[in-house]
């Protein structure tokens, strides 16, 4: 068994972070397996260094030790890119130059497990068009659902506890894979990241549950392996909201400024025992 956590460096780790890691270190451990750490940081404009150093220090005071150096998305850009020119071969993706703006203004956006559905405006551009503003316009990569799909066939996962789910990345419409501010998408990252790894078991909160349709989707189209998943309920707050980072009084980094025992936390959350006012719900 292999698992991972990943946490993007922008922004303290808070409970709910502590309680994905925890089930993972623990599940590797259990099977003598190993636990390895990746670094989500492609996200230019928000990812931080010293966000980096404070994750890796609080997953040591929760008593966590990982397997092997953290691996670094920003390291593997040239993956991403190869990924997506093959899926660009295969007429898979097709350039986009709608904001999010004109998105959310289209009538015909409906919405699916991951919000507004593109209504696919530059799915069928004229070459010549794409040509021209190509050159001079900001666009994205999507990716031309209805044609993969079709490229696959039915698609399912096993779900650890709950046996097979069918996979449905049609609700999930045309989605990025990739754009001039970020180079891959969480979904086309993530899923070449987890197989680069050799993760043999994810285990993440229920908010990625959807998500799965479209890993699994890439999964098949570029030739990787299937992990098992497990996907976890999530650490609410006293108003009864998933946590966010935002979320300060939760941070990890405000629990040990307190003097909470980090591997006491980590035995607590491993039995599900939750600080007062916190508490664990499905989305």
């Amino acid at each position: 068994m292999l698992t991972r956590f990943a946490p993007s460096p922008t922004g303290d780790l808070h409970l709910g972070h502590a309680y994905s890691a925890v089930l993972a270190h623990d599940a590797a451990r259990a099977a003598n397996g190993r636990f390895v750490i990746r670094i989500d940081d492609i996200d230019g404009s928000r990812s931080r260094e010293d966000y980096v150093a404070a994750s890796l220090a609080d997953l040591v005071w929760l008593g966590l030790a990982w397997d092997g150096e953290p691996v670094r998305q920003s390291a593997r850009l040239g993956d991403y890119a190869t990924a997506l020119d093959t899926l660009r071969a295969r007429g898979l993706v097709y350039s986009c130059f709608c904001t999010r703006a004109d998105i959310a203004a289209s009538l015909s956006a409906p919405h699916g497990p991951s919000g507004p559905v593109y209504p696919g405006t530059c799915r069928d551009l004229p070459a010549a068009e794409r040509e021209r503003r190509m050159a001079t316009e900001p666009h994205c990569w999507r990716l031309d659902m209805a044609r993969a799909v079709l490229t696959t066939g039915a698609l399912a996962w096993e779900e650890q506890g709950q046996g097979e789910r069918v996979a449905d990345p049609l609700a999930h419409g045309d989605i990025v894979l990739a754009r001039k501010d970020a180079p891959a998408s969480y979904h086309l990252a993530s899923t070449l990241d987890d197989a680069m790894m050799g993760v043999t078991h994810i285990i993440r909160g229920a908010d990625l549950l959807a998500s799965t349709d479209v890993h699994r989707l890439l999964q098949a189209l570029l030739g990787l392996p299937t992990p098992l998943y497990r996907h976890h309920p999530l650490v609410c707050g006293p108003d009864g909201k998933r946590l966010a980072k935002r979320d300060a009084a939760a941070s990890l980094a405000s629990l040990r400024a307190a003097g909470v025992d980090g591997p006491a936390l980590a035995a607590d959350l491993l039995a599900a025992r939750l600080p007062t006012g916190y508490s664990l719900r499905m989305p």
